[in-house]
């Protein structure tokens, strides 16, 4: 039987910790509350070797991989909890309740043993931001910092339904883009393997129908074949090692990668050579500014002060270019400035969403206006993906014919000549 590590609080409040044996994490759960304690955090424990035998026969054989493993959950299921939840406590129902009602609903995995720890955390005198703050993996410092502001409000409800609209908007643009770039992927691979295919495959035959006549190739076709022999004989047959160097070298610029944009100098570096990537880069540029509008906006609503709210924006900007500007503007308004003039001063963020929080700041609209920007910016990305998918569909498509064309007319010259050949000879003997 599987092995569960556990750490509650007991009913004086101080936190005990231990190891109990138990069918699933449910179980486990039920045993440490029938011990008269409060469960925060339950996991189960790794076998030990010699242990595999007797999982399989308990519990059957079970196979997983920690790198594919997702302990996380998908925003679009987070936003209907969020909403669900909303629903619930509007209508009532008190906060605990709510949480084994979307609790039995869940499907096993994350949420569901997230949501068991926080209706044991709720009902052992946590408040809900605070059980909420056990689960970072689950959700982040925006949505535990707005239902503190929530809680604090007496509008828990409210901020639950501004949160779950922000997820929602932040889905459905993130699968804009995502649907975006599925038909250049997609045109890529299939162009790369008909390509390889001609290459490694179709051209030596050619080759081979060549030799066995004596005549002089065309100029393309001789480029071709010899790109063709370098490919198999430098990557193919001939050099086996290179193989493997095609393979590791992606993997390694991957994790050299990671490893660059773990330092801050590194993650600046990259963070800003994609605000000004051709192409791209604008579209970047408007996503990140789209962001921070609506974060901001979100928070300043939901009754979080300014200072803290520009914190938590700063935390979840995904850009470490936007992240500095916004610590900029954070010092600038802590010394008493407007939120305008330091945004200006960061030249990251363009004249017109600087002249929109400066109107909102002088007319006391600030929110109301971060959630216009939002969704301008929203509307201008959907443009830009649309316009770059039109511009690259295109290019694609003629590279692709490009290329197939000059091989099949690099294969089929020789040909002509060689039935241009045998026709002049024929109509000579025929004279």
């Amino acid at each position: 039987m599987p092995k569960f590590a556990y750490v509650a609080m007991n009913e004086k409040g101080v936190e005990v910790s231990g190891t109990i044996n138990a069918e699933n994490t449910i179980a486990a759960i039920n045993q440490i509350r029938e011990m008269g304690y409060f469960p925060t955090s339950v996991a189960a424990q790794k076998k030990k070797k010699g242990q595999g035998a007797e999982g399989e026969k308990e519990g059957g054989f079970s196979f997983q991989i920690r790198f594919l493993s997702r302990r996380t959950v998908k925003s679009k299921i987070l936003a209907l909890f969020t909403r669900q939840l909303a629903t619930l406590i509007d209508a009532g129902l008190p906060l605990l309740k709510a949480l084994r009602v979307l609790e039995t609903q869940q499907k096993p995995g994350p949420l569901k043993d997230a949501l068991l720890a926080m209706g044991s955390s709720v009902e052992g005198g946590s408040t809900f931001s605070e059980s909420l703050g056990n689960q970072p993996k689950i959700f982040n410092k925006l949505y535990v910092n707005m239902v503190r502001a929530g809680e604090a409000g007496g509008v828990l409800e409210v901020v639950l339904n501004r949160m779950a609209e922000f997820l929602e908007k932040s889905e459905k643009l993130k699968s804009k883009v995502k649907s975006a770039l599925i038909y250049p992927t997609a045109v890529i691979t299939v162009a790369g393997g008909v390509l390889g295919f001609l290459m490694t495959y179709v051209v030596p035959k050619f080759k081979e129908i060549f030799d066995g006549f004596d005549t002089t190739l065309p100029t393309p076709t001789a480029i071709l074949i010899g790109i063709s022999h370098w490919i198999k004989s430098n990557l193919y047959y001939t050099h086996p090692p290179y193989v493997g160097v095609l393979i590791l070298l992606p993997v390694g610029l991957f994790f050299a990668f990671k490893a660059v944009a773990k330092t801050n100098k590194g993650r600046f570096g990259l963070d800003t050579a994609k605000l000004n990537f051709p192409l791209f880069g604008t579209l970047i540029r408007k996503i990140a500014i789209a962001r921070f509008s609506r974060t901001l906006g979100t928070l300043i609503t939901s009754g979080v002060p300014i200072l803290q709210a520009l914190n938590i924006v700063r935390e979840t900007s995904g850009n470490e270019v936007i992240s500095q500007a916004i610590g900029n503007v954070h010092d600038s308004i802590r010394e008493g400035e407007s939120i305008a003039a330091p945004l200006k001063d960061t030249k990251v963020f363009t004249p017109m969403v600087i002249s929109m929080i400066e109107v909102g700041e002088e007319t006391g609209k600030l929110p109301d206006m971060l959630m216009k920007i939002a969704d301008n910016y929203d509307e201008d990305v959907d443009t830009a993906v649309a316009g770059i998918t039109s511009v690259i569909e295109p290019v694609l498509i003629v590279f692709l014919a490009v290329m197939v064309g000059f091989i099949v007319i690099s294969l089929f010259l020789p040909l002509i000549k060689l039935i241009s050949s045998v026709n002049t000879t024929g109509s000579e003997g025929g004279a």
